[in-house]
């Protein structure tokens, strides 16, 4: 049997080659690249959910430089320390996998890690690059796992739904966040912002408590066509204008300090879980 419920009846799902089932009779089958898709058609609210294929593929241009590693190592370490083996760790809002993939590198197979997305063109690339995770498309809303399967969560630039967390999380379970932090890319903003104003710190979600917190930033000196990618993947790409990004693309360099904050939240240890995700509005 598998971590994975039936995103219809919430009935714990079983793998029998290349699908999913469950007792109620429904069925679901890996994709070639190997991903799951966990979002009924009733379930979304636009035809193609999430980030667009422009969005992913400038995504993947500019991770693929290695531009946040050092964000990405830090994350991954944390992780690594936090985790319990005999139970997973799920990264909601995984996108391409980036971190996804260096989340399993460093467990070294001590649980297996969820990488999970609503936008299926980003699962599909991060399952076919990546075969030491196991990809599944479903919203972090209501993320088809079982209560408890992960000692670990992961949020990095995603939403965050405290109570969903809290659910799929062991007793004192950890919720590791990357955000934004206060002075986080001001130099694009100021592209397009007449006041730039500085990021504020991530609320404490409810049923957790704050354990940690680590201000991560660098310095990085991009080429134009850099730049540009680095806007289109962001939240206020839809606020540059097409001769914006023109502009910024034509550049010969662009230097632009990212700022994060990642941050641990426990998981308060007296919160019981029900056995299935809850459904929402």
């Amino acid at each position: 049997m598998s971590a994975y419920c039936c995103p219809l009846c919430q009935q714990p799902l079983t793998r029998q080659g290349n699908s999913l089932s469950c007792d109620t009779g429904h069925q679901f089958d890996y994709a070639k690249e190997g991903y799951i898709n966990l979002l009924p058609v009733q379930y979304k609210k636009s035809k193609q959910p999430g980030d667009n294929q422009d969005m992913v593929q400038a995504r993947r241009r500019f991770l693929s430089a290695g531009h946040y590693q050092f964000l990405r190592q830090a994350l991954a370490e944390r992780v690594a320390a936090l985790h319990q083996s005999e139970t997973g760790v799920i990264d909601m809002g995984c996108g391409e996998g980036y971190y996804t993939h260096e989340l399993a590198n460093q467990l070294e197979h001590r649980g297996q890690v969820y990488g999970i997305d609503i936008a299926k063109p980003a699962v599909r690339y991060g399952a076919k690059r990546y075969s030491n995770c196991e990809f599944a498309v479903a919203s972090s809303k209501q993320i088809p796992l079982s209560a408890g399967s992960a000692s670990v969560v992961t949020s990095v630039f995603a939403p965050i739904f405290a109570e969903e967390s809290a659910r799929l999380l062991t007793p004192q379970g950890y919720l590791v966040v990357a955000s934004p932090g206060p002075k986080h890319l001001a130099e694009l903003k100021e592209i397009i912002y007449n006041e730039v104003r500085e990021h504020q710190q991530l609320d404490t979600p409810t049923g957790f408590t704050r354990s940690a917190e680590q201000l991560l930033s660098r310095t990085l000196t991009l080429t134009g066509e850099q730049a540009r990618d680095l806007a289109l993947m962001t939240p206020f790409a839809w606020k540059f204008s097409v001769e914006q990004l023109a502009q910024l693309a034509a550049r010969a360099e662009f230097k632009v300090q990212p700022s994060f904050t990642s941050a641990n939240f426990r998981r308060y240890p007296d919160e019981r879980p029900c056995p299935f995700y809850r459904t929402y509005p």
